[in-house]
């Protein structure tokens, strides 16, 4: 189901994984008030920052262990669509809780506001990624 205000699934997605213990309104109201203060503090549209900031934060590739006559190699592979949303949404998440700030509100829209200019913990943990895939691209025929 879309979100009540912007119709769309994207942000529905990402307030059910800011959501603790069932609490979808605490969520709601979290995700919509750091969409207020992204558009304060940049002067442009909160969703267009949030959408920029997921596509900069997603990962392209991703390294996955796998067994190959008892040695174990990190094997570079392409993430899916659905999987590169699921990982932005949670290192954005991830990232926001461990910011220092007054409010979640104020974490998260700060952490939107990085990660759509281009850093930020999330964007760095994607980059940590991607230089992990790059350095055990040898591996690449297990796939």
């Amino acid at each position: 189901m879309p979100d009540p205000i912007f119709g769309d699934v994207m942000v529905a997605k990402f307030i059910n994984n800011l959501m603790r213990r069932g609490k979808k309104g605490l969520a709601e109201r979290t995700f919509y008030s750091s969409l207020d203060i992204i558009k304060q503090r940049t002067k442009k549209d909160g969703l267009e920052i949030f959408r920029k900031a997921v596509e900069n934060v997603a990962p392209v590739v991703e390294v996955r262990s796998k067994r190959v006559g008892g040695a174990t190699y990190q094997v570079p592979i392409e993430v899916r669509h659905d999987r590169r949303q699921a990982l932005a949404h949670r290192w954005i998440i991830q990232y926001a809780h461990s910011r220092s700030g007054k409010t979640m509100s104020d974490r998260l829209a700060a952490e939107l506001i990085a990660a759509a200019g281009g850093d930020g913990g999330a964007v760095k943990k994607r980059e940590e990624t991607h230089r992990m895939a790059d350095a055990n691209k040898a591996f690449a025929h297990f796939r």
